[in-house]
């Protein structure tokens, strides 16, 4: 499937497929999106704790990387997994001007994250490990693994397939007790699918150009 690098309303680029007419982020901004909807809304809540991070859709590693850089700024200790089924190249992901654009001297960090190897455990500092797995979503069997889900699949509209009931229910089981999922997405069905699989769900304000988003809760 062809992909395009675009620009969006904040600066910030993202890789556009025109068969689907769909981006991998919020064609609004990319980065204000990444940190509202994950950092302000998900790493946020785990403030000075060490946590293991699992993220649904690695693509062009912004939500990783930001939360490097949050990690850094936070002395907080972090292993991050990010599972992606269709890996962008390399070439592809050095196009994207995050580092710039954040203001953030960490070009080589970001370049480090597409440089290291698959399925294997990566020390990026003496607190941020990262884990890129080669994986469908469906196939994900982690039990209880997780503190923090950062949920950035392809939309609804294009694959339902991705937010269902069966998908959310092995999230649910790949969290630890109390564990959080965070998504931008805000759908009647997703939102069911949740509640379904045993979350608590709750509706919060969405990234600028999104009305809501859906935080959901491994509550026990």
């Amino acid at each position: 499937m062809k992909r395009e690098i675009i620009k969006t309303n904040d600066g910030s680029t993202t890789i556009h497929l025109p068969e689907w007419d769909e981006s991998y982020h919020s064609k609004h901004g990319a980065i204000q999106e990444a940190y509202h909807v994950f950092i302000k809304n998900g790493l946020s809540l785990f403030e000075g704790q060490s946590i293991a991070v699992l993220e649904i859709g690695f693509g062009t590693g912004l939500n990783c990387f930001i939360t490097y850089l949050e990690s850094k700024k936070n002395n907080q200790t972090i292993d991050y997994v990010g599972v992606e089924a269709y890996p962008v190249t390399l070439d592809e992901a050095m196009m994207m001007n995050y580092a710039n654009e954040i203001n953030a001297n960490e070009n080589n960090l970001f370049r480090q994250l597409h440089e290291c190897h698959w399925d294997h455990e990566n020390v990026l500092s003496d607190t941020f490990t990262l884990t890129k797995r080669k994986q469908f979503f469906q196939d994900i069997k982690d039990v209880a693994a997780y503190d923090l889900i950062y949920f950035d699949a392809f939309g609804f509209r294009v694959q339902p397939e991705l937010w269902s009931e069966d998908i959310f229910a092995a999230m649910f089981k790949a969290l630890k007790p109390n564990g959080v999922l965070v998504t931008y997405a805000c759908r009647t069905s997703i939102k069911k699918a949740m509640f379904s699989a045993g979350f608590s769900v709750e509706k919060l304000p969405g990234a600028p150009g999104k009305r809501e988003m859906l935080r959901a809760t491994k509550a026990v």
